[in-house]
């Protein structure tokens, strides 16, 4: 029997996300490279059923970060027409939620292509070269990949300041 649910370590990130006590300011985004029509549908009307805690899905966290605005890019279908998330999803993330690529934390568990490295090549913020910090999660975000990111990321800000 098949059965679709949160990794473990995405429940517990984006609880910890939940309740804006560890990570206030954090918004949340979503890029897939859902390759149909259909598979985009499936992913976001899953999105509408996980629940993060009662009450609350993963569409209703989304929602609450972006007051109501979907920014989440997902699929292959226009504007997105690549799965090159460099070229398609992050821009249109950028421009969609006015976050600087050097603010940004990307996971990503591809594991046919290097997603994580293409994007912080190539998304790169022109002012200071700094660019989207990222984490490869080959086996899902786990505990251990959710704290890397975070590490990471401060490791990248603490740079900037220097």
């Amino acid at each position: 029997r098949n059965k679709i649910s949160l990794h473990k370590g995405s429940l517990m990130a984006l609880q910890e996300h939940a309740d804006g006590v560890l990570y206030g300011g954090m918004k949340i985004a979503l890029a897939s490279s859902a390759d149909t029509p259909f598979a985009e549908q499936v992913g976001r009307a899953t999105l509408k059923l996980l629940e993060v805690v009662p009450g609350m899905t993963v569409w209703d966290l989304l929602m609450r970060d972006w007051d109501g605005v979907d920014v989440n890019q997902i699929g292959r279908q226009p504007p997105l027409l690549s799965s090159n998330k460099a070229k398609s999803h992050f821009p249109l993330i950028r421009t969609a939620t006015g976050i600087r690529y050097d603010k940004m934390l990307f996971f990503d568990d591809c594991n046919w292509g290097d997603h994580c490295g293409i994007v912080a090549a190539s998304c790169k913020e022109k002012d200071n070269g700094m660019g989207v910090a990222t984490t490869r999660t080959p086996n899902g975000l786990g505990e251990k990949e959710w704290r890397q990111g975070l590490q990471v990321y401060a490791a990248q800000q603490t740079s900037q300041l220097n």
